[in-house]
């Protein structure tokens, strides 16, 4: 099973979303037999890989968060032990 084939959501993958549709309108019945397995394992691939980017982009901004929020607690604490 895959995520819903939106090429807005996966411009990484957008050229194998096409041809894998492509596939599926020109075989209609061989679909069920195999006929567009290849793309679809290529499709897979292609979204494991635009997943790990998300993923370790999500992670570079979770960092830069975190520690703008240590930086903002530590002056607060440092700001109350003054007064």
């Amino acid at each position: 099973m895959h995520p819903p084939l939106t090429l807005h959501r996966h411009p990484m993958c957008a050229e194998i979303i096409e041809q894998f549709q492509k596939c599926h309108l020109d075989h209609p019945y061989a679909k069920f037999f195999g006929e567009c397995t290849d793309l679809k394992i290529k499709l897979d691939k292609c979204f494991r890989q635009e997943k790990a980017v998300k993923r370790k982009a999500n992670f570079e901004e979770s960092k830069k968060l975190k520690e703008r929020l240590q930086a903002y607690r530590k002056e607060a604490t440092e700001s109350e032990n003054v007064m």
